[in-house]
């Protein structure tokens, strides 16, 4: 009977030095984040839909080589930085990070918008590697007013890796207004 107590209290305490050694339950989420690293261009115009990319700043950049979507992993790793249409009028980032790095319980990002508020978003779980989602978190006051603001971020990886949907909907008077969609594929050599 000692010896199966010390066995049982042995295995259970290894375990624990296991999972402490673990990045958190949202790691391979934050993982699938990093994946989307590198530059992206829009995708031809039969790929587009909606009305997101026939703004004048946007329209100019399909089918052409010109960046319009960048993933970085900067801070050794801990944070993504997402610029959506670099160097233009329109361009907004979003940051994306662990809410705490070596215990990645859960994964946040705030939206630096060109509407020129910065609503802060929490990923909502799943198993898909190649889907990211992210909700407003409604324990902000922007996420939960009438104002107009970035109320969701949806990135769907290709299974190739070579193509990614990105949806932004927006939300106004506190209630859904419309989806902003835009289709990149991966800059050749990014």
């Amino acid at each position: 009977m000692y010896r199966s107590s010390t066995t049982i209290l042995a295995l259970a305490f290894a375990a624990g030095l296991s999972q402490a050694g673990d990045k958190g339950a949202q790691w391979g989420s934050y993982q699938n984040v990093t994946k989307l690293s590198g530059d992206w261009v829009l995708s031809a115009k039969e790929r587009q839909e909606g009305k997101a990319t026939q703004h004048k700043v946007v329209a100019p950049m399909i089918g052409t080589d010109a960046t319009a979507m960048r993933f970085q992993v900067i801070g050794r790793g801990s944070t993504v930085q997402e610029n959506l249409l670099p160097g233009t009028a329109k361009e907004m980032a979003t940051m994306y990070h662990c809410d705490n790095f070596a215990d990645c319980t859960e994964i946040k990002a705030t939206h630096y918008c060109a509407k020129q508020n910065q609503p802060q978003l929490v990923m909502a779980v799943n198993n898909n590697e190649n889907l990211v989602v992210l909700n407003c978190d409604m324990n902000t006051p922007l996420c939960k007013s009438n104002e107009g603001h970035v109320h969701k971020i949806t990135h769907e990886l290709s299974e190739k890796g070579d193509h990614l949907k990105t949806t932004y909907t927006i939300y106004e008077g506190g209630k859904f207004q419309k989806n902003s969609t835009y289709h990149f594929d991966r800059k050749t050599g990014s």
